[in-house]
């Protein structure tokens, strides 16, 4: 592995997944995509990769397997190959190595979207052997991830607190970390009133009904909140006035759970499970308001895309993206993201004030999508050339 004919240092991005959907991965693709147009070679170790940017003459791909889905054996396999590509290069080159928290125990610039010690997984509801799968897995990602993010020389966090979450859980100097936001997609305009018609009629929306989305995996964890949403759901149901059409995006293993819970309460028709889809500015465009109670994240791109679609997004005040929040938007933040009835309440309130939300969620949107995710790439690579 000779990288001498190469102008620049090669990079090596060990990752667990690199395409165009999902936070981390598509940070990973679009640092990838900058430093390819800057002439550098890649190498990346990951599960898997978009299939277009795959076929780059300067990225190297190394596939690992993830082993029964498992992210315990997985995150083995990406440090393990990780490590011996960084060594093969480091014999004929200076190459900076990029990893995600623990995935890998060689990175000398960790690029922190999640810090395992800060979110507590509640699996009440799933089977046992899943609940005993899940602590192991955790013990595991915590102790990874404070090897591997105290050891590097660099630490880029997505959000500010990503940033204090690393600094009091794992004891980090502040002066350590660097903040960077995920970047925007600069295409994802508000629609047009034609483009909005058009969308609603694709989902069989044909009347004036208010249109909630829900975007995230359906866990039996409950950590993206369609729990809390679908008990606020309930109380709404019960109200003769209330004629809302719910969709939600997204799939995992409690969505049948949920599909059932649906059903017994007699909401069937007013709610649509989309399962897990590519169509998502699509539904935006469809959309009046995105709702996102988690009870841990990071950052949440899918608020920050349903922003950037000019549509209005109540969600919990914990979640990394309601710190760049304006002040205007402030009232679609829920500081308890378990509290279902205040969220009904909430969505009642909303209702009425729908055109004021929108025209300050618009005014938002322009100012999100100045920030591209090439100038995210831009600024991650500042900083790690800098040190």
């Amino acid at each position: 592995m000779d990288c001498r004919s190469a102008n620049v240092d090669p990079w090596v991005i060990v990752a667990g997944g690199v395409h165009r959907h999902g936070g981390t991965d598509k940070a990973n693709l679009a640092l990838i995509e900058y430093l390819l147009e800057r002439q550098h070679d890649v190498h990346l170790i990951t599960h898997f990769v978009d299939a277009e940017l795959a076929q780059h003459p300067r990225l190297h791909v190394t596939t690992v397997p993830s082993p029964a889905s498992s992210c315990f054996l997985g995150e083995q396999l990406l440090s393990y190959w990780g490590r011996r590509i960084a060594a093969q290069l480091r014999r004929t080159a200076s190459p900076r190595v990029v990893v995600n928290g623990g995935n890998c125990l060689a990175g000398d610039i960790n690029w922190v979207h999640c810090v395992h010690h800060a979110w507590t997984h509640r699996m009440e509801a799933a089977p046992t052997a899943m609940r005993v799968k899940q602590w192991l897995a955790t013990r595991s990602a915590r102790r990874r991830e404070a090897m591997a993010i105290t050891k590097a020389k660099l630490i880029v966090a997505n959000s500010d607190l990503t940033q204090r979450h690393l600094i009091e859980h794992l004891g980090i100097e502040p002066n350590r970390i660097h903040r960077v936001y995920l970047g925007a997609e600069s295409t994802w305009l508000p629609p047009t009133e034609r483009e909005r018609s058009d969308a609603r009629k694709s989902f069989g929306i044909v009347d004036d009904s208010p249109v909630v989305t829900f975007a995230g995996a359906v866990g039996f964890d409950n950590n993206k909140g369609l729990d809390t949403l679908l008990r606020a759901w309930r109380e709404l149901h019960r109200q003769s006035q209330w004629n809302g059409r719910l969709i939600v995006a997204g799939d995992g293993r409690a969505l049948q759970t949920w599909k059932q819970f649906v059903a017994a309460e007699g909401m069937q028709e007013s709610i649509q499970f989309l399962g897990h889809t590519q169509r998502m500015p699509e539904l935006y465009a469809a959309s009046d308001v995105l709702v996102s109670p988690v009870t841990y994240e990071s950052y949440g791109l899918n608020v920050q895309e349903a922003l950037c679609r000019g549509v209005p997004a109540i969600v919990s005040a914990q979640a990394g993206v309601a710190e760049r929040y304006p002040s205007e938007l402030k009232d679609l933040l829920v500081n308890d993201p378990r509290n279902y009835v205040q969220l009904a309440s909430r969505l009642l309130e909303w209702r009425p004030n729908l055109p004021l939300w929108k025209h300050k969620t618009r005014l938002f949107s322009d100012e999100l999508r100045r920030y591209s995710w090439r100038d995210m790439a831009s600024r991650f690579y500042e900083l790690a050339t800098a040190n």
